[in-house]
């Protein structure tokens, strides 16, 4: 079936929104395609840019100063593992405001261990929530995981870690609903700076709110995840002039 010009248009541009696209060679987290050689693998901003992430957070981080007001939806369960982590995708029509300037949420994903650390400590596990505004700018908001028990009996964290596919390029779809306000700690005060995407292309400008509370996630429910990828996180880089 041929598909229509502007459809095919649209869906490039989908594609390439995704923090886990498509590749020029062929990366991963260890070896030869791992992040000391990304630079070299045809992404030369990994290599050469002044505002990387992730970073380590410390006392002279600047803690953000505005409110970030989620309105956060339902959605189906969309998920594909993607060779790099597992990614849940996320229908359109919720969103984070601040400053009055909306981000659209795409999709989240899980790293372990944690990308940012405090300290130069990091967590079990680190949640990014990625969104994009009507201009193109990128908004991340990382959550940590802690071991510990299911923050508040979390449904959302039963449903979505049982349904982890387990294998490269598989996507599983359900009707099960989940709500990513439900990962959202009460205290939602967060660092803030700029900074990059942590995968290739390692493209700069994204505005990165990680918000200080932890939730908690079961040993049970880490192991799961952490058989699918033992270790799937980009070592801290230079603060810089940021």
């Amino acid at each position: 079936m041929k598909i229509p010009v502007f459809a095919f248009a649209c869906l490039m541009s989908l594609i390439s929104v995704s923090v886990q696209a498509g590749t020029a060679a062929h990366w991963g987290y260890e070896g030869t395609g791992g992040p000391d050689h990304w630079g070299s693998l045809g992404y030369s901003t990994c290599a050469e840019g002044n505002v990387q992430s992730p970073i380590d957070i410390t006392e002279e981080t600047p803690t953000n100063q505005h409110t970030l007001s989620f309105r956060y939806s339902d959605t189906p369960i969309n998920v594909i593992n993607n060779g790099h982590t597992v990614q849940f995708n996320y229908q359109s029509g919720s969103t984070i405001t601040v400053d009055g300037k909306s981000y659209d949420l795409l999709q989240f994903h899980f790293h372990t261990p944690s990308e940012d650390t405090v300290n130069g400590k990091p967590f079990p596990m680190q949640l990014h929530l990625v969104h994009k505004s009507a201009d193109g700018e990128l908004a991340v908001v990382g959550l940590f995981l802690q071991a510990g028990h299911d923050s508040n009996g979390n449904e959302t964290l039963d449903k979505i870690f049982g349904a982890l596919p387990g294998n490269a390029g598989l996507n599983l779809t359900s009707s099960a609903q989940i709500n990513a306000r439900d990962f959202l700690p009460s205290d939602q005060t967060a660092w803030h700076f700029m900074g990059s995407l942590t995968t290739p292309p390692c493209s700069e400008g994204v505005r990165w709110y990680v918000v200080k509370q932890p939730i908690e996630i079961s040993a049970n429910k880490l192991a799961r995840f952490q058989a699918i990828f033992k270790h799937n996180a980009r070592p801290t880089q230079p603060w810089n002039a940021r």
